[in-house]
């Protein structure tokens, strides 16, 4: 008997954790090294959690015994609607708030509750993959807008404006953008809005990186443009304190509700079917968003972040064939490969070659729904000394690469 996969899964991937990485796996398990820069965990490359969180997790230990409300813990919800009124997000108050095991489950419970079989959703490109897998899962198709690198990765409205058809319900924006680290300006974000209101669209903003600000970036919330919209706002603590095994995010629903009522209506349904996400997680909340001077530390000059974005940028910039929009915020850079001048036809293949060769594991552009097998993405997460070693692997490996 054969039991093959459903599906629904053809034609999802998340390639962040996929082949390459199992290949990774391998060949830790024959005695090598790895240096994994696939994806954004700070904890795993030496960035500790704040005192402030690790001291609330401790003060908090028996709150988290007991399953919490559906939404999650009151105070929690609290802390979290305060915070989003203190960024300019408009209506939102603690019943608009839902806490998640991470932004991940968010995103998913919030396309679930959204899209009947065949309802189209505009996802950038290159985009966050989980966006248009779960886009695919929810029985939606993901139509995915270009993001211009030669206008510093920003979306192309134009091409927005091309892509939306009656199946359209909803605008996804990632800003600040995973994987490009672009950051948007108000004008641009009112183009989307506009876009929105005049196609009576749902708008997903997902702003997890927005306390990671470099050099003069400013984040301007989607939603505090669009108060008479429905925005659903997506953001947690992941990344900016450098808690993703907590699992602690949360989604908040923003600006005019008056016409969402059925569609809250489901994703209260979907939030029951979970119970609650982890109340451990939940109870870090209110100290980690009173403590944003351990964020921004890492964030400007002398800080650990920025020198090393500084470090990678600048020596990436120097590797023949290569070259890089300079990222503004998050963890990420998506680096340009001359595919002309290496030969490459197939990015995955270049990963992969990379890999076994010089034990680093990057992503290929493919992975995040990039058509051309011209781009990789990479971390800058570790300590100064492995990017030293990386850009030197990375220097030597491509010197005698070709790939055809």
């Amino acid at each position: 008997m054969q039991i093959t996969k459903t599906q629904k899964l053809q034609n999802v991937r998340y390639d962040l954790r996929g082949p390459i990485s199992d290949e990774a796996d391998r060949l830790e398990r024959t005695g090598a090294s790895i240096i994994r820069l696939n994806t954004g965990n700070p904890a795993a490359f030496g960035f500790p959690a704040p005192p402030s969180v690790l001291d609330s997790l401790t003060a908090f230990a028996d709150m988290a015994v007991p399953y919490s409300e559906t939404k999650g813990l009151p105070i929690v919800r609290a802390a979290i609607a305060a915070y989003c009124n203190s960024i300019g997000l408009p209506g939102v108050g603690v019943d608009d708030i839902y806490t998640g095991n991470g932004v991940s489950e968010m995103i998913k419970l919030s396309l679930q509750a959204l899209l009947n079989t065949g309802d189209e959703v505009l996802v950038p490109t290159p985009d966050y993959p989980l966006w248009t897998a779960a886009t695919l899962l929810a029985g939606g198709k993901a139509v995915h807008y270009m993001c211009d690198e030669q206008s510093d990765w920003y979306p192309d409205i134009e091409d927005m404006k091309r892509k939306i058809t009656p199946r359209t319900r909803a605008i996804v924006i990632i800003n600040p953008n995973n994987p490009t680290g672009a950051v948007y300006p108000r004008e641009l974000l009112q183009s989307i809005v506009e876009l929105a209101r005049m196609h009576e669209l749902v708008l997903f903003s997902d702003e997890i990186y927005d306390r990671l600000l470099l050099d003069d970036a400013e984040h301007i919330p989607l939603a505090s443009l669009a108060p008479d919209l429905f925005t659903v706002h997506f953001n947690g603590l992941s990344k900016s304190h450098q808690i993703c095994g907590y699992r602690t995010g949360w989604m908040a629903l923003c600006g005019d509700k008056s016409g969402a009522g059925g569609y809250i209506e489901g994703i209260n349904t979907l939030a029951s079917l979970r119970l609650c996400s982890n109340v451990t997680g939940q109870s870090v909340v209110p100290a980690a968003l009173a403590d944003n001077a351990s964020v921004r530390a890492n964030c400007v000059p002398g800080g650990r972040l920025y020198e090393q974005r500084e470090y990678a940028y600048n020596a990436l910039e120097t590797i023949p064939g290569i070259s890089v929009v300079k990222p503004r915020a998050g963890l990420y850079m998506f680096p340009k490969i001359d595919t002309d001048m290496y030969g490459i036809t197939d990015d995955e293949m270049f990963v992969l070659d990379f890999l076994r060769e010089k034990h680093v594991l990057l992503t290929h552009g493919r992975g995040y729904n990039w058509k051309r097998p011209d781009h990789f993405r990479m971390v800058y997460l570790p300590c100064m000394e492995e990017l030293v070693q990386v850009m030197d692997r990375l220097r030597d490996f491509l010197a005698g690469y070709r790939q055809s």
